[in-house]
């Protein structure tokens, strides 16, 4: 018997804390309308104090056992994409195993920067094919705002905080299927988006302590990847999957800046009303923008969906999905 993955919930969250682009103004030499004008962004989500990566992946975690009925203990794999993890041992996704209690799961974290959670859906997908698990969660967290250089003002204000995700499980039906076509690929590449960066020591010494970098982006090169290459890719996943773009429901893109949606509708000939969209609320990410999105609209799914994503890696992935 064939084995599918379905997706069958999803849910999103974000911090209480809201931080306009005036706010940020009063800290770097940037404005609100500079912001907008290049972003689309008007004011994004920091998580404060406390409130690390896990949390937020937990948030989604109870909502998508609230949302399925299902126990903790029917969980049998928690995926949680993010490139923000609380450490970096142990996983982000094994707190958020302890913090639902899902007892019989195994968790572990990808880093796959913004393309996680299209990396993570194919990932969940092949676990529920092998017939060996039932119930698999998929989700992106991401707490940028711990990664980011407040004196950077080309990258600071673009970042937000927030988790997406999704529960995976099998069905034997064809029509049931939720994953369609899939295309994940990554060009090696460490110098146009980078964060985190931990250094080897230069001697032996008392004085020694890890120290890592802040995020870091090269705008412009990102801007010509997103706009050039990742429509490539949308374009030949369509044709391989004879599904035309007239055909989509929804194109739900990383939000990663408003104008690059706008310029990925332009270059599939879709309206913007096909391309949902949350990064004027709570700016990039990463990550979580496509699984937040996707949540956002989930409940009004009917048709195929392409999801897009890109990021550090470079690693850029599109899925063709449907409820």
């Amino acid at each position: 018997m064939t084995i599918y993955s379905k997706i069958t919930a999803a849910g999103q969250y974000v911090p209480q804390r809201v931080v306009t682009n005036n706010e940020l103004a009063a800290i770097m030499d940037t404005t609100d309308d500079w912001i907008q004008s290049h972003t689309g962004i008007v004011t994004r989500h920091f998580a404060m104090d406390d409130e690390n990566t896990s949390a937020l992946a937990t948030q989604v975690a109870q909502q998508l056992l609230t949302k399925s009925g299902l126990s903790a203990s029917a969980i049998d794999l928690i995926i949680v994409t993010t490139i923000t993890p609380d450490a970096l041992t142990p996983a982000t996704a094994c707190l958020v195993q302890a913090n639902i209690g899902a007892d019989n799961a195994f968790a572990f974290d990808m880093s796959a920067a913004c393309a996680g959670f299209t990396f993570g859906l194919s990932t969940a997908d092949k676990f529920i094919r092998s017939g060996q698990y039932q119930n698999v969660m998929v989700i992106s967290a991401e707490v940028n705002s711990k990664m980011m250089d407040f004196k950077d003002r080309t990258a600071a204000v673009f970042f937000g905080d927030g988790a997406g995700g999704v529960l995976m499980q099998p069905t034997s039906h064809p029509a049931e299927n939720s994953i369609l076509a899939e295309k994940l690929q990554t060009q090696g590449n460490a110098t146009v988006i980078h964060s985190g960066r931990v250094q080897p020591i230069k001697n032996i010494s008392a004085d020694n302590y890890p120290q890592t970098d802040a995020f870091y982006q090269a705008g412009r090169e990102v801007f010509q990847f997103a706009t050039t290459v990742v429509p490539e890719q949308m374009k030949t996943l369509l044709n391989t999957a004879e599904v035309s773009p007239e055909d989509l429901q929804y194109v739900i893109c990383h939000q990663a800046n408003l104008r690059i949606i706008e310029q990925i509708a332009a270059k599939l000939a879709l309206p913007m009303a096909k391309f949902p969209h949350n990064v004027q609320k709570f700016g990039n990410t990463s990550s979580a923008g496509v699984a937040m999105a996707l949540a956002g609209v989930f409940d009004q799914l009917t048709g195929p969906v392409l999801l897009t994503a890109f990021g550090g890696g470079l690693a850029y992935g599109s899925i063709l999905i449907k409820k």
